[in-house]
């Protein structure tokens, strides 16, 4: 029997949830087994939050006898003669919400397909749409297929054998012919990883590669999807909702040229305050150093405050969590919070993207970061955080965080403040 669906058994499937049938006699009109009829309708059943007509979504404990009146108060955009519980925003607003929740939705078959009561319920809801479980069950089997997968130890170990007899000039093949049980995975991958720049070693340094042109654009490599498990973008909501007063720092990486230098930025996004790091490879080591030199500059308890919560993108170099949330080996306790954007959302953290706008004006894209060093970097930094914004009432960032944390912090980490006159935002900045 096969566990794959296509879309017209989907649709039968849909049909038959609707007409109340037991997973047991679909699987046998199906000719799949009830297990596989159960596991496809709880992997890609979709939750919506809907009334029915002439009564919105509420799923208030006391809906059915609450009278309550102006929750909302003046601010209410939508008064209404009646009750607050006609309101679509009732259950936003009111101090008594108490939520009820159908635990037929977590009994089988897990959704509302064939309620009878669907045309009187006002609760959350279950439902298996055949078009939505096609196109997320595809996505999810084109995602799984492209890039590549592999753990922090793992690159660690193939680093230590590839990069040194690369740069003592052997070839790819020489080294794989040489070390295949050592290795434990093709010559291709390897050749991936070096393209990627997850080792030590890069394109440049192998003579006959840097000749070829390239022929097509490589997928998205992806490293270690475990790691994202509970730190997804829904959980950042969750707990920003449970700790709203919660500040939130925002991390993303700035590119020079392929292979190259590049930049890490942590953002306060409070304050608007910007930190940037120089790197010499985009690799999650570069990236968990950077915390570990905040960490002892700082001290445990003033770094965990400047950095309760961070929020980044589904980078490579991010791909080490733990590193970062717990440090080195000599400390055990919780330092920070990593929680990431959902991909091909920076606007999730738009933010740190806007304020990259004026690194921008100094280091244009596509400019090589390989010749600056890190008091260059510092430098630019100084008059960007030295430049007023409108958001924080014609005050710099600078001022801003000084105001909130101190100018011994900003001390430790390395800021100056620059006179309004001299601030300048061009690539002539750093020529100087």
């Amino acid at each position: 029997m096969s566990k794959f669906f296509t879309y017209e058994e989907r649709l039968s499937l849909q049909k038959y949830l609707k007409e109340s049938r037991s997973f047991k006699e679909i699987g046998r009109r199906l000719k799949k087994n009830p297990t596989t009829i159960s596991r496809e309708v709880r992997k890609y059943l979709s939750e919506v939050a809907t009334g029915y007509p002439g009564y919105p979504y509420n799923a208030c404990k006391s809906r059915f006898n609450c009278r309550r009146k102006g929750i909302c108060g003046k601010a209410c955009m939508r008064p209404s003669a009646a009750y607050c519980k006609l309101c679509q925003r009732c259950n936003d607003n009111c101090p008594e919400f108490i939520e009820e929740i159908c635990t037929a939705r977590w009994r089988v078959p897990y959704v509302c397909n064939g309620c009878e009561q669907i045309e009187k319920c006002s609760l959350k809801k279950s439902f298996y749409d055949a078009e939505h479980a096609h196109v997320k069950a595809h996505e999810k089997i084109s995602e799984s297929r492209s890039g590549l997968c592999v753990s922090e130890e793992e690159i660690a170990r193939l680093n230590v054998i590839i990069s040194p007899l690369v740069q003592q000039g052997q070839s790819i093949h020489q080294i794989y012919v040489s070390h295949d049980d050592e290795l434990m995975c093709s010559e291709k991958t390897i050749y991936n990883y070096i393209d990627a720049c997850l080792l030590d070693v890069r394109n440049i340094d192998l003579p006959r590669k840097v000749k070829f042109r390239e022929r097509y654009k490589k997928p998205a490599f992806k490293v270690d999807k475990g790691c994202r498990i509970g730190r997804n973008y829904e959980a950042f909501e969750e707990f920003m909702k449970k700790y709203p007063d919660t500040a939130i720092v925002q991390m993303d990486t700035v590119l020079g040229t392929q292979g190259g230098k590049c930049l890490l930025t942590i953002h306060f996004v409070e304050t608007s305050l910007m930190l940037a790091f120089l790197r010499e490879a985009n690799t999650s080591q570069s990236v968990i150093d950077v915390y570990n030199d905040l960490d002892q500059k700082l001290g445990r308890e003033p770094f965990r405050k400047l950095f309760p919560v961070i929020l980044t993108d589904n980078g490579s170099e991010f791909s080490n969590p733990k590193a970062i949330e717990y440090g080195s080996e000599s400390y055990n306790k919780f330092r920070t919070r990593i929680y990431y954007c959902d991909a091909g959302c920076p606007y999730q953290k738009g933010a740190i993207e806007v304020n990259h706008g004026l690194i921008r004006r100094v280091l244009p894209k596509g400019s090589s970061f390989n010749h600056l060093k890190q008091e260059e970097i510092i430098r630019m930094m100084d008059h960007i955080n030295s430049y007023k914004r409108k958001k924080l009432n014609d005050r710099s960032p600078y001022e801003a965080f000084s105001f909130y944390h101190g100018e011994e912090v900003l001390q430790k980490l390395g800021c100056s403040p620059v006179a309004a006159k001299d601030i300048l935002l061009k690539p002539i900045l750093l020529k100087r």
